[in-house]
Parts: structure tokens; sequence; C-alpha cells
């Protein structure tokens, strides 16, 4: 068992410099969670990221926002850079429900507490910055400042707001998954201070240091590092305005033209989701927030390094005898892969970390599992081998070329494409080696799974058995009692506007589990998510989804009301009221009424809900549905098919399943 030293950490205290030997440092990361030295967790991934390359790296982690700003001061000016990494999840949902209630807890604190960071960390964490420190330069990194790059919709404060860098004051965003781009950025800064670039300033020691003159001379202006977003006068923009840019409405125009901003987002996606994409310009005010396209996405070798540095996979010894509940959750877990072709339209995964699949090696994550074995409290048992999609490991499209020329934000919507390769082959491989390896028990499969992947008929007979082998492994040795799915809705017009595939392929499915538990002797239970308030979605095709589930069987738990979050399809149609790809208008439950009379459908079978819920189906003229909700419960229902879909609402569909 390893036994660690606090200098196995980053440093996160002037002693912890000091016990490494260290008088200053190059680059100081202020995170809004606990620091966690995991690869599950941004700020220590981009933390080792940098010292690997060789620069001395401090984190802050959850700084005191309040009084002095002695969190703030503790470790003085960096040589090259303050970092805003604010956290795993986007602060306004990790704090807040779709009701705008405050959370049972905040999953990323310590013992859950819910005031160790601010509203926004991204833009009060800068704002202290430029306070203390006006002409060091900040770099925010993170969802919350990667999904608010162009004009973005704020559901807790109910307006459209600019990019992040004109509420913040920050120098530059990078955004997506950061390690190439903070590494250039280092490497180019370090590079002006051993050139003696004229713009420096020098400490009483003569140590020089990068201020905001320098970076804007070798990184704003120059504008070549890819993955990046800054502010710009007309006259300023790197190359001026090229024919190739992609040139956005006005944020100004926007707030007038709901129209205009949901046009705007179908070229923001489809930029998002392109090998080659082009650089995206828009006016905010006197600027231009420019852009630059992504790097393209790992290989396999720069993803293995990323995950094999040295991580402790444990709190920072600050945090003895607390419990950090996302760590719980995750600390025996590991990731396979990022990226993910989904395309779900409600999801900010390809928004912020691609369509394009980058998988690790099967010798990086085996490493990853012998390291698991070593940390305190393992029994033998994985929770999770999975990733953003947890059957998406290792695939692609068979000819490159296809997909260099794609923009579809979706490899398997509104069917599988025929380009993609959707062998599990190598995840079944995977799968057993883990398992076999001594000292593990069972590795099981906590990320979600695509049902219409695995129910996908290809040309390839061998995929199609391998396929069919890996839905039977998957359900009899890695399912702990439950299967998390994701149906999302039963209505396949709601679906359609999802961007998941039609819901008698969840029927299909279902069946396909329960036979497979009944010759396998196992009483193991799928689990289906559901969401209500959909953009799409009206009371009607909540009741009707009350029905179904109660057909099949099903008392929903895991259910959620959708939530607005920067940077989606859905967010879009529902803030705008137009849909980004047609420009057509879409119906969506905005007050907190109509969110809470669709929600309620989900608590069919609570006694005090049933009063609310016979008023509702006769005010909205459905009262035929009160004998099928509340009356006896048949083992399909008259209305639905042999699959569970409902006949009244079902439309057709052309993707090719095959018996499994």
């Amino acid at each position: 068992m390893n036994e660690f030293r606090l200098t196995d950490w980053l440093p996160t205290t002037k002693k912890e410099l000091e016990l490494r030997g260290w008088d200053d440092v190059d680059i100081i990361l202020f995170s809004a969670d606990a620091y966690v030295d995991h690869p599950s967790f941004g700020a220590a991934v981009i933390g080792r990221v940098l010292e690997a390359e060789g620069f001395r790296v401090a984190i802050v982690p959850q700084p005191d926002w309040h009084g002095d700003f002695r969190d703030f001061r503790k470790l003085g000016r960096p040589r090259l850079w303050f970092g805003v990494a604010p956290g795993c999840m986007d602060s306004m949902v990790n704090k807040y429900t779709a009701n705008r209630r405050l959370r049972s807890e905040d999953a990323y604190s310590p013992d859950g507490r819910h005031d160790m960071r601010p509203e926004y960390p991204t833009i009060v964490y800068t704002r202290i910055l430029k306070q203390l420190y006006p002409d060091v330069p900040v770099i925010l990194g993170g969802i919350e400042a990667s999904l608010r790059r162009l004009t973005h919709y704020d559901y807790w404060q109910e307006r459209f707001r600019p990019c992040i860098l004109c509420d913040s004051g920050a120098d530059l965003i990078v955004y997506g998954m950061g390690e190439k781009a903070v590494a250039e950025i280092s490497h180019t800064l370090q590079a002006a201070i051993e050139n003696n670039h004229e713009s420096l300033d020098y400490d009483a020691d003569g140590k020089a240091r990068i201020n905001t003159g320098t970076f804007r001379e070798v990184i704003t202006r120059p504008g070549r590092i890819p993955q990046t977003v800054a502010l710009y006068h007309k006259a300023g923009i790197p190359g001026g305005i090229r024919e190739e840019d992609v040139v956005l409405h006005p944020h100004e125009e926007c707030l007038k033209d709901m129209k205009a901003q949901a046009a705007n987002f179908r070229h923001i996606e489809e930029e998002s989701n392109k090998l080659h994409a082009d650089r995206i310009l828009q006016q905010t005010g006197e600027d231009y927030v420019v852009v630059n396209p992504p790097y393209p996405p790992m290989t396999q070798g720069e993803i293995d390094r990323s995950f094999d540095l040295p991580y402790t996979r444990m709190p920072h010894p600050k945090y003895k005898g607390k419990r950090i509940p996302a760590y719980e959750m995750i600390k025996f877990s590991v990731n396979l892969h990022r990226g993910c072709f989904g395309g779900c339209a409600f999801c900010t995964i390809s928004a912020h970390q691609g369509k394009f699949i980058t998988s690790r090696s099967k010798e990086s994550i085996l490493r990853e599992v012998e390291q698991i074995k070593e940390m305190p409290g393992f029994k033998g048992v994985i929770s999770d081998l999975g990733g953003p999609s947890a059957n998406m490991y290792g695939m692609k499209g068979k000819n490159p070329k296809a997909c260099e020329r794609c923009k579809r934000p979706s490899c398997i919507h509104p069917a599988v494409c025929p380009n993609l390769d959707t062998d599990h082959s190598a995840l079944l491989d995977l799968y057993r080696t883990v398992d076999n390896l001594p000292g593990i028990k069972r590795s099981y499969i906590g990320s979600g799974v695509r049902y219409d992947l695995l129910l996908h008929d290809t040309k390839d007979e061998r995929a199609n058995r391998a396929n069919a082998e890996y839905t039977r492994e998957l359900i009899t040795r890695h399912v702990s009692g439950r299967l998390k799915v994701a149906p999302e809705h039963t209505s396949d017009r709601v679906l359609q506007l999802m961007r998941k595939p039609p819901f008698s392929q969840f029927g299909e499915f279902k069946r396909i589990f329960d036979r497979i538990n009944r010759e396998a002797g196992l009483r193991q239970q799928i689990i289906p998510y559901f969401i209500s308030s959909h953009p799409g979605c009206t009371e009607e095709d909540m009741a009707e989804l009350a029905v179904l589930t109660k057909d099949m069987d099903f008392h929903l738990e895991q259910v959620q009301d959708f939530t607005p979050t920067p940077m989606t399809v859905s967010t879009e149609t529902w803030a705008t009221g137009y849909h980004p790809y047609t420009l057509e208008p879409v119906f969506s439950a905005r007050s907190p009424r109509e969110k809470l009379a669709q929600r309620m459908f989900f608590f069919w079978y609570k006694p005090e809900e049933q009063a609310r819920i016979k008023a509702e189906l006769r005010r909205i003229g459905r009262a035929d549905l009160i004998h099928e909700l509340f009356g006896p419960s048949p083992a399909w229902g008259r209305d639905t098919n042999r699959h569970g879909h409902s006949t009244k609402t079902s439309a057709p569909h052309t993707t090719k399943r095959r018996r499994t």
C-alpha cells in the first residue's frame, strides 16, 4: 500500500512551497472544488500536466472570497499566470435544482458544505485577482467558462449574457479539455522571459515576471494558440476578419432578436463538432470575441500521458476525516475515454469534450487499475469502467476522410451513421482482462449505456455477434443489481427534439434485459432516466409517459426536470422559443407552475399527488387516462404495443435492429 508524503500533492500553502524548497511559483490555479489529486478532477489534471512540462504549479482550493482576500494573497504573484478553474460542474447547477432550490449538498466540497464556493466563482475569483494583481494575466478554464465563451442564456438570472470575459475581466479562456493549450501558453511565456522580452516586469531580486502587456504581445495579439478565446477591437483581430471566419450575429442584436440568437447556436455547435473547424467571431459592444478552433482530438499516446501522471488519487491531507461526496462516488472507478458522439440536445459533453472519441490504451487502463488495488479501503470491486457514455470505447469512423468532412452533431441520431464502427469487441476484451487481474473480484459499469448502439444491426456479422456477446456479459457480470439507461421520454416527437432513439428501442432492450436475467437466474432491475419540461414536451406527453411506464411496472425515481444550461440546443430552444436548426417555434414549459405540472406525473403512485393529477387530466381533456393510471395495471396497457410504446403516438423509425 502506498505511503504518501505531503509533497506528493501539488502545494496549496506557503509551508508546502517551503517543503519543496520553492521561493516562488510559475502558475497558481484557483479552484472552486476541494483539491482531489485524481484524473477526474480538472484542476488536478491541469496542475499535473504543467508540472510534467517543467513548471512550478500551486493550487488554492476553495479560497475564502470574503474579507481581506488572504487566500488570494498567500502565495503571492506567479511568474507566468493565474488560472481560474471553477470546478467539475457548472457552479449554478452544482448549487441549485431546476426549481432554483438549494441542493442537499455540494458534491465537490468537504462534508458537502454549501458555503465553500460563491455563485459564479469564475467571475468572483477573477475580479478579486484583478483587484489585487491588476497586471498579472488571468486565464479561465473549466466547464463554467468553456460553455460561456459566447452569448449564452443564464437560467438563474433569466437573461442572455455576453462572453464571460466581459463580465470577469480575465485575459483569456481555454475552452474544452485544456491540457495542450495551457502547456503551449506556458512555454510561449517562458520563452518570452528567456528572450528578455522588452515589456517584462522584474521583482526586487531581479527575477523576470510576465505581465498583461507581455501576455498581449506574445499570446493575444498573435492569436495563434488553438482552443482559446480572447477579446479584440476590430482593428486588432489577428489577420483581420477573414472570408472563412464564421461571423455570428452581434450580442446586442441577439438581445433584441431571439431568432438571431437561435441561428447563432447552430453555427457554434457545428464548429464544435468538426475535425477542421473555422474561427468564430462575435461583436460584443465595442469589441469582438474571437474563438480559435480547437486542437485536433488527442492521440492515444497523448491521453495516456495525461492519465499516467503521478496522481495520488486521494484528497489533499487537509481534508483528513472529511467526506467529499463526488470523490467517494468515483474513487474506485476508471475513465476509459473522452468524448461522446451521442449529441443529445440537452447535454454539454460534446461542447466541452467534443464528439470524437479518444480512447486510452489497454495498458494505461490496467496501470490505473493496479493503482486502485493499492488504495486504502479497496475491496476488490471496481465501481465503474466507463466514460461519458459507457460503451463508446474505441469507436470511430471506418473511413477517416468521411469524418473530416462531417459536421453532424451526432453520429447516432437520427440514425446510426453507416461509417461508424460500433464493434464492442475491444471493450469486451478490456472488461475480461480487468476481471482476470489478481485482486479484482468484480468490475461494474456505473456510467450510462447507449442501448441504441447495442441494438444496431450492421453489415458486419462478426461485430453483430460481438455486440450481442457484450450485451449478455454486461447484464450478467457488470450490473450491480441495477443498470442505468436513459430513454429520457416516451413520446417520439419529444425524443426527436432530444436527439434520442424512439421509445420502442427501450422496450426492446428491456425485453432482452429481462430475458437474459431469467436465463441467468438473476433478479436485477433496469433503472430508466426521464426528463420533464424539455422543449416540445406537454402535460399530455407527461401523462402518457406516466401510463406507459406504469404499464412497464416502473415506479420512477431517477427523474429530472429540464434545467437550461449554457451551450446546448435544448437551452437555446427553451430560451429563444425557436429551434436553432429549423428556426421554427417550439413550445416549452417555462413557468414554475407549468414545470411542476409536468413533473408531478412522474409520481403518479404517490397518494398525495393523485387528486392533483386527476384534476389536471380533466383540465387538459385527457380524463380517459385516469382509469389507465389509477385503475388496475395490466401487464401491458391496451393502448401500448409489445414494446411498451404508445400506439397513439408512435411513429415509424428506420434504425435497423437485430435480435440479441
